[in-house]
């Protein structure tokens, strides 16, 4: 059966200063790409067949530096970008509060919902499994995002650890379900100093 390597990004500088990323296009720092360098020497001794990616950049810069030490066919998917943030995309907590209050969660900002994120992201695992059955293929992807379709696809995980910048998630079909062998790992990262 298929299985999927979820992949989060490696790091930006919006992530160091926590502000909401959503779907605008902020790109790796250099911290970020050694992680990808990392996580791409960490694969060089795993078999994979394909790796989709999310079109922003900082997930396809980590796809792309993975892609390359693989020699693997690369596919970019608009559906595995990170949940739209809506008004609040480049503002930090502080900013939000600061804009509309304590209470800004429950105004409508233009927040995409969970919903909205679990059909698109099941739409390209359905998508992967298909073109890519029995085989072993890495989505590089975003926190929210992966972090929303993880009980979706593994019902019965527990897992609620926040996913770490290029931390690698492994799940595998089994009949008609979804198993998780590998939850939010990041052994890669031992071996550079970040």
């Amino acid at each position: 059966m298929t299985t999927i390597g979820w992949v989060r990004h490696g790091i930006t500088d919006w992530n160091l200063e926590r502000r909401a990323q959503g779907q605008t296009d902020v790109p790796l720092n250099e911290t970020g790409r050694a992680q990808a360098r990392a996580l791409a020497e960490r694969f060089r001794n795993e078999k994979w067949d394909a790796i989709y990616a999310s079109d922003l950049s900082r997930a396809k810069e980590t796809a792309e530096t993975i892609a390359a030490a693989l020699n693997v066919p690369l596919h970019l998917d608009e559906r595995l970008r990170e949940m739209a943030c809506g008004k609040m995309e480049g503002t930090t907590e502080d900013e939000r509060i600061r804009m509309w209050g304590e209470d800004w969660e429950d105004m409508e900002l233009g927040i995409e919902s969970d919903e909205s994120m679990l059909h698109r992201g099941m739409a390209a695992v359905e998508d992967i499994c298909l073109r890519y059955p029995g085989k072993r293929v890495l989505a590089v992807s975003h926190g929210a995002l992966i972090a929303t379709l993880l009980p979706a696809l593994v019902p019965d995980m527990n897992e609620k650890e926040h996913l770490h910048n290029t931390s690698v998630t492994l799940v595998r079909q089994l009949n008609e379900a979804w198993v998780c062998d590998l939850y939010n790992c990041r052994r890669h990262l031992d071996a550079v100093n970040l």
